[in-house]
């Protein structure tokens, strides 16, 4: 578009404008068309000047300025440029890439190279993983030689040392980054793909972090026994290990510690370095009874409450980190709950969370707000004022209730929509609140309901619902009625309504979604959420439209069914998924696309003649549409067993939830569309980032040097 459309028809003395309004103004529409095109030729030239330099150039450049100073293109931004990428893929990889601060620092980092911080920023730069290099010869036990005690004899003395078995901290940190315990030599390789060695005299290690750490504040805690005072950090009352807040480094030379990284928070390391991993602004915090004072560091006492055995003393208060439990001693018993502050691992940026989301401005919406502080306290509470200014004429047909704090919602939400109501319910940034669905009736389901009340209204006068950025536990959500659209962006429906103590589903055949008798058009967008059920008029009623992109549609059981209609029938529904994992069997009328996506249980289509899957994983022996470049096909049948999904964890609770396990194979783990992993988390590009950081390690260790890199999470 022109910057000025009518500049040049400025620029003409006004009795020619006066004429062209007379004729209809033509002469200004080809003076339009004119500026648009000198505007082209304007913005060409300022893209020209600005590609001279590495912080403006458009990313084709950036492989010829690095060029000119002999910069190597990595292995995944290649592919960028020699491929091309369907939608925002190709520039989401060459984001995920990231070779721009690698061109803009090519200089600098030969001056640097063989040093370890060197090693470590380059992990941060090109992968965005934070990282601890290690001279792995340093560990490696040796005779010590008598006559070098002397001057400086001292700190060679305590390289290669045996272990010292009195010495409990330095044994809890045996085999990691951080231990300072020698071993014996390792004549294998570091960057072996079989099994890494690299204790050797020339060994040098990169050990990386690529789990996040996400905060939680003010979250309340879950009793597990009230009668002994039995806690645990997280409100679904799972086993959530603890991470460390990692602190910035405080120079560019500087070697990361354990407080650089997201690292997890051991008893030991608690336990000897309390002060500084609790407190207000650190890695923990617990408060009671609803004081803003936290409970004073010389009542916490570090322990193993592993089965609960541990008994703190009276006036103590006993947390286990690499669990996330708490007891209360006698004295120091809550009497009005517990609420914390801590840190957990995950992978990305998806399901309920503090995290900052992107979204549209809503100039036209009307705000009502709910939290400690606001208006309102209660979820209902703001949704009936909204109502009532709805139908009062007092407010558009836009409204946004907005959750303030992280707390915890026990209420019965019941939302009915007239026609044309644009309602949202969402999370404030930096917030992750909590809505516990219970008990509340005894003779009817105590879901989320959400219904249409208008059973005439045309298609376009369709209420619409969005759910952003909630964690839903207890039960599920239930939508009837002639509903426009149901989304759930970045937020977390439990699979399986809660948690059991080792990650276990507490319900796991229950639905998170039940769509029953609607019209309702359900999107899901980087959430987590338990099996989808499905029930319809399957004779009179068109098919529902279910899109699903970058989210874990998990059944808690591979053999269970993810999506279906109720006995197991085929749901009558259309399927659209785009870099989704699967955890369970899919029953749907039509899926009109999968791609870069998983399905561990078997797929069933009742219309294999629509749709298409694409650069994806389906079992063997399901019933689909065409396949285009899926697995295991390309693999052939001898190789089936080998090329299937391999993940670290398959429980919800766990950091590392849904992540595809190393050993996996690399039809899988390198399968999609762009090179990339295939599944929920395909927007981490991390082959791509593992392949670029191996690259410059080979560049920039010293010669003759075994580097390898050790994945710590």
């Amino acid at each position: 578009m022109s910057r000025e459309p009518d500049g040049l028809a400025e620029l003409l003395p006004q009795w020619h404008r006066l004429r062209d309004a007379q004729e209809g103004e033509p002469l200004r529409a080809l003076l339009a068309v004119m500026a648009e095109q000198l505007d082209l030729v304007r913005n060409g030239v300022e893209q020209g000047y600005e590609d001279l330099f590495v912080e403006t150039a458009a990313p084709w450049v950036l492989p010829y300025l690095g060029d000119l100073v002999g910069y190597r293109t990595l292995p995944g931004y290649e592919r960028v440029l020699t491929t091309g990428l369907r939608g925002g893929s190709s520039a989401a990889l060459t984001e995920a890439v990231a070779p721009r601060r690698d061109v803009a620092a090519t200089v600098a980092n030969r001056r640097r190279k063989g040093t370890l911080h060197l090693l470590e920023e380059l992990s941060e730069r090109v992968a965005d993983w934070p990282a601890r290099a290690v001279e792995l010869s340093r560990h490696v036990s040796h005779q010590q030689p008598v006559k070098l005690y002397g001057t400086g004899g001292a700190e060679r003395g305590s390289r290669g040392r045996t272990v010292d078995l009195r010495d409990n901290s330095a044994l809890d940190l045996a085999g990691g980054p951080f231990g300072a315990v020698a071993r014996s030599v390792d004549v294998r390789r570091a960057d072996s793909r079989h099994r890494q060695g690299g204790w050797s005299p020339a060994g040098v290690g990169l050990f990386v972090w690529r789990l996040k750490a996400y905060s939680l504040t003010s979250s309340p805690a879950y009793c597990i026994d009230r009668a002994r005072n039995l806690y645990t950090f997280s409100i679904l009352g799972n086993d959530t290990p603890l991470v460390t807040k990692p602190v910035p480094e405080p120079s560019p030379t500087h070697i990361a510690t354990i407080d650089n990284v997201p690292a997890f928070v051991r008893r030991r390391q608690l336990h000897d370095r309390l002060a500084d991993y609790y407190g207000p602004g650190k890695s923990f915090v617990i408060r009671r009874d609803g004081e803003d004072r936290p409970v004073p560091p010389s009542d916490i006492v570090v322990a193993d409450l592993s089965d609960w055995r541990y008994r703190p003393k009276r006036g103590q208060v006993a947390v286990d980190p690499e669990l996330g439990r708490i007891a209360f001693g006698a004295r120091t018993a809550p009497r009005k709950g517990v609420w914390v502050d801590y840190h957990y691992g995950f992978g990305a940026d998806m399901g309920g969370g503090e995290y900052v989301r992107d979204r549209e401005p809503r100039p036209d919406a009307e705000f009502y707000r709910v939290g400690p502080g606001e208006t309102y306290r209660q979820i209902m509470d703001a949704y009936r004022a909204w109502q009532n200014d709805r139908r009062a004429g007092r407010c558009g047909p836009e409204g946004i209730i907005e959750i303030t704090h992280s707390g915890a919602y026990q209420e019965q939400l019941d939302f009915d929509l007239d026609p044309g109501d644009r309602l949202e319910l969402r999370a404030a940034e930096g917030t992750r609140p909590v809505i516990r669905l219970l008990d509340w009736y005894s003779n009817r389901p105590d879901a989320l309901n959400i219904r249409a009340v208008s059973e005439d209204c045309s298609p376009g006068e369709r209420p619409r619902i969005v759910l952003d950025g909630l964690l839903v536990a207890g039960r599920g959500i239930n939508v009837t009625g002639p509903m426009g659209a149901v989304v759930v962006r970045h937020s977390t429906l439990v699979p399986g309504w809660s948690l059991e103590p080792e990650c276990d589903p507490h319900s796991p055949e229950e639905p998170s979604i039940v769509l029953e008798r609607t019209t309702a058009c359900l999107q899901v967008e980087h959430s987590i959420l338990g099996t989808i059920e499905v029930i319809g008029d399957e004779v009179s009623e068109d098919p529902l439209d279910i899109h699903i992109r970058d989210s874990v549609l998990d059944a808690t059981a591979d053999d269970r069914e993810a999506l279906s209609a109720p006995d197991c029938r085929h749901a009558h529904a259309v399927l659209h998924l785009h870099r989704t994992t699967v955890i369970g069997e899919i029953h749907t009328h039509a899926v009109r696309i999968a791609e870069n996506s998983i399905f561990t249980g078997r797929l069933h289509v009742a219309r294999r003649g629509i749709g298409c899957i694409r650069f994806s994983y389906v079992p063997t022996g399901s019933r689909t549409p065409r396949r285009h470049r899926c697995q295991p096909d390309l693999a052939g049948p001898e190789q089936a067993a080998r090329v299937r999904p391999l993940f670290t964890s398959q429980r919800y609770g766990t950091p590392w939830y849904g992540l595809l396990a190393d050993r996996c194979a690399e039809e899988i783990r390198r399968g999609a569309e762009d090179g990339a992993e295939l599944g929920a988390f395909h927007d981490l590009y991390r082959p791509q980032r593992e392949d670029s950081l191996r690259a410059r390690l080979a560049e920039y260790t010293p010669a003759g040097t075994d580097a390898g890199i050790f994945f710590v999470t």
